[in-house]
């Protein structure tokens, strides 16, 4: 049913040590559904994390860790990138990029900033303008990730400053999911109870919101899980940290009751996975049957006596927009104990093939069909 496929891309720009070649990532151990190819879109991005496609198809990667915000250039539109440009340097965790009439917006641990007519100055960016400077700037689970929404509004998810507790008493934005608009105005906690999301994405067809959610560490190897949580209604909350993750309790509030009418997650992920970027398919090129099903990137466990995650999954959603069930996509960045690759974000190219990237590596795959 499933077969490995190598591809090996030629011709890239280097920009940096830490990141392998192409040559050199073992694409042979991935497994994808057939009639499914991977391969690699762009190497040497080291530490590649959130990504976000221009219209005229710039593909901004930020980075996390290294500090950096990279723009991947496919010019001769081969599907395959053959330059890779430093936007930016020495930022402030920078975890999150979107795109917005022409601009370049990043998010910083404490700030977003806006770039503006990015495209038309890759190779001389401009100064950023701060757009909102007030965010926490706690550490634990504080790098953010941000996307517009069909309101037009920046959503960025605000992570809880620890692995169990409330301290929403002090911030109220503390896991939560908040919203603002594009200058920065009006800036709005738009649901609660939310420990780590680090990716989200509105259904094709109701417009609504479903994010992942990384379930709380140190209850054991096999709960809670991690979630996959959608949002009907402005101000839902999503029942941590009373619920770990999934609908396990967590100890230290067992004797609490929790927040009234706390909503479950909609699929509940193996636990410890790290479930991180989203995104719903909209294009042609796959199977119908896959059309407007949600794809999610598995980082991958760092504290499970054996490892799990390290995968691709696919949720499957009726005709309704409801989650129906998932199974695994693409998986083999786990190999026995060791593990080689860590997918975290994921988009789709204009052609409906879809770009992942991996910060462990430092690459950016891409995933084809052409038939059974």
């Amino acid at each position: 049913m499933f077969r490995s496929l190598v591809a090996i891309a030629l011709g890239l720009a280097v920009v940096g040590a830490g990141a392998a070649g192409a040559q050199d990532i073992p694409l042979d151990k991935i497994t994808v559904p057939d009639g499914f190819t991977i391969e690699v879109y762009a190497s040497d991005v080291p530490n590649a994390r959130s990504m976000a496609l221009s219209p005229t198809g710039t593909l901004f990667v930020s980075t996390r860790r290294a500090g950096i915000v990279y723009a991947v250039l496919d010019r001769d539109q081969d599907q395959t990138a053959d330059e890779v440009i430093t936007i930016a340097t020495g930022l402030n965790t920078p975890n999150g990029v979107a795109i917005r009439d022409g601009a370049l917006f990043v998010a910083e641990l404490n700030r977003i900033l806006r770039y503006d007519d990015i495209e038309a100055r890759l190779g001389n960016p401009p100064e950023p303008v701060v757009v909102y400077d007030a965010l926490p700037s706690e550490r634990m689970h504080g790098w953010k990730f941000i996307r517009f929404g069909p309101d037009g509004k920046l959503y960025v998810p605000v992570g809880a400053p620890c692995n169990i507790c409330d301290r929403t008493g002090e911030d109220e934005r503390f896991a939560t999911i908040t919203r603002m608009n594009p200058d920065g105005g009006e800036h709005e906690v738009f649901a609660h109870g939310i420990r780590n999301s680090v990716g989200f994405d509105w259904h094709p067809k109701t417009g609504e919101l479903f994010f992942s959610d990384n379930g709380s560490d140190g209850l054991g190897d096999d709960i809670p899980a991690d979630e996959l949580n959608h949002v009907t209604a402005i101000g839902q909350h999503f029942g941590f940290p009373w619920y770990g993750g999934g609908r396990t309790r967590t100890p230290e509030l067992a004797g609490e009751t929790p927040p009234r009418g706390a909503t479950a997650p909609v699929i509940e992920f193996q636990a410890h996975t790290a479930s991180l970027g989203i995104h719903f398919y909209r294009g042609r090129m796959f199977p119908s049957a896959y059309r407007h099903d949600a794809f999610v990137a598995q980082h991958g466990s760092w504290n499970r006596s054996s490892k799990v995650g390290y995968r691709i999954m696919r949720v499957r959603f009726d005709e309704a927009g409801k989650a129906v069930g998932k199974e695994v996509f693409a998986s083999g960045w786990l190999d026995g104990e060791d593990a080689w690759g860590r997918p975290v974000d994921i988009k789709e190219l204009p052609d409906g093939s879809l770009l992942v990237s991996d910060d462990f590596v430092g690459a950016i795959y891409r995933i084809s069909y052409s038939g059974g």
